[in-house]
């Protein structure tokens, strides 16, 4: 796509075979009017590249548009950037595909108007910033971000942040348990409610979830100090530090919302039965619980589900999957979820690879399962 800058010329009439030798030159474009006795007027002008959304600064007088990415490693990104087939350098430049990744000279093009911000729980147990830059290709793998951040850039009249706070080999029944969830007796056991550890115990028949959990230690005797729900709270308190000091992850903003989710997740609560079971009723409450601590009712919910796992599939990943379609409001099966909370089926797009194995790393997967969300996301977002 093109504008083209004109020069007008006055209406002193030029013969048509002047004008063509005139205008014979690489790059010239000319408006041309004429009649029965010459050229009565011309335009001359260089075709020059059109500035699209994607070149442009957003409209900081309008607060920023939040979007906060949760899950486990497929959502932290584990595409491969760079390499043979696969990887998405190879697809941008060997099969044509995603070309408003990249700018008219081949380089990785970088969106002014779209925010890109990662952070992590470090070793340490602080804050750890990965990413803290305007939307551009960099580093050695990726997530499905790129593909989400560019259907939202083009459809949101704002700026937009994209906000990813999660680390990998978290479950849902565990780690990112959300708060209010309770304790469940699954085959003879214990599972923890939010803030309860270990994960499980033996359950007492006359006591069910009442009975008292062990002391959990490690093997000097010292008491772990991970519990249900931790990895819920580090996320999303990080989410929070950064939207605290919004300035310094968005240069220049003053206000924002959070706008909305997206989730990719499941596959530690695929190798738990007791996990995978209670699935549906924990994804419920986790997105309630995420528009609640950021006071954020209104905002919308992407998910994907899990590549490998098919419609009418059993077993774990079979009731992960049906949990998952579940939520979507479409479904009808939770009328609050009508119309702002969506679910991307992911099989089509895994191209053959599998969540635990993070897709073979083929960077087409996580690009077209970010698309497919970020379109989503885009049609929740006009019903107001």
């Amino acid at each position: 796509m093109h504008r083209i800058e004109l020069a007008c010329f006055p209406a002193e009439p030029w013969s048509r075979a002047s004008l063509a030798e005139e205008l014979h030159r690489p790059g010239i474009v000319a408006l041309v009017a004429d009649d029965d006795d010459g050229v009565a007027g011309f335009a001359l002008g260089l075709a020059a590249p059109r500035l699209t959304a994607a070149d442009q600064a957003a409209d900081l007088s309008k607060p920023v548009q939040v979007f906060i990415l949760l899950g486990q490693s497929n959502m932290v990104g584990l595409g491969k950037v760079t390499g043979p087939d696969g990887s998405l350098d190879f697809a941008v430049k060997n099969k044509k595909k995603y070309p408003h990744l990249v700018d008219a000279s081949g380089n990785w093009s970088e969106r002014t108007d779209v925010r890109n911000v990662r952070v992590m729980v470090g070793r340490s147990g602080g804050m750890q910033l990965f990413n803290n830059e305007f939307l551009k290709v960099t580093g050695k793998t990726m997530g499905p971000e790129y593909g989400i951040g560019h259907p939202l850039g083009d459809a949101v009249e704002a700026p937009v942040m994209l906000l990813k706070s999660c680390i990998g080999n978290r479950s849902l029944g565990w780690d990112l348990l959300p708060p209010g969830s309770e304790r469940y007796v699954f085959e003879g056991k214990v599972y923890a409610g939010y803030k309860d550890r270990p994960d499980t115990w033996p359950a007492d028949a006359a006591k069910g979830t009442g009975t008292t959990p062990p002391p959990w230690v490690d093997k000097a005797g010292k008491p772990i100090e991970w519990y249900a729900g931790k990895q819920y709270d580090d996320d999303t308190a990080n989410a929070k530090k950064v939207l605290a000091d919004l300035g310094k992850y968005y240069p220049g903003a003053k206000a924002y919302e959070v706008a909305g989710f997206f989730f990719w997740q499941g596959e530690k609560d695929g190798g738990n039965a007791g996990h995978a079971a209670k699935y549906e009723e924990n994804l419920v409450r986790f997105i309630k619980q995420l528009r609640k601590d950021f006071a954020a009712p209104d905002a919308k919910f992407v998910l994907a589900t899990l590549g490998e796992a098919t419609k009418g599939s059993t077993g774990n990943g079979g009731k992960i999957l049906e949990a998952q379609l579940a939520v979507d409001g479409a479904t009808g099966k939770y009328p609050e979820f009508k119309g702002n909370v969506a679910t991307v089926y992911a099989n089509p797009l895994s191209k053959g690879g599998s969540g635990n194995s993070h897709y073979n790393g083929n960077a087409e997967t996580y690009m077209d399962v970010g698309e497919a969300m970020g379109k989503a996301m885009v049609e929740l977002l006009k019903r107001k």
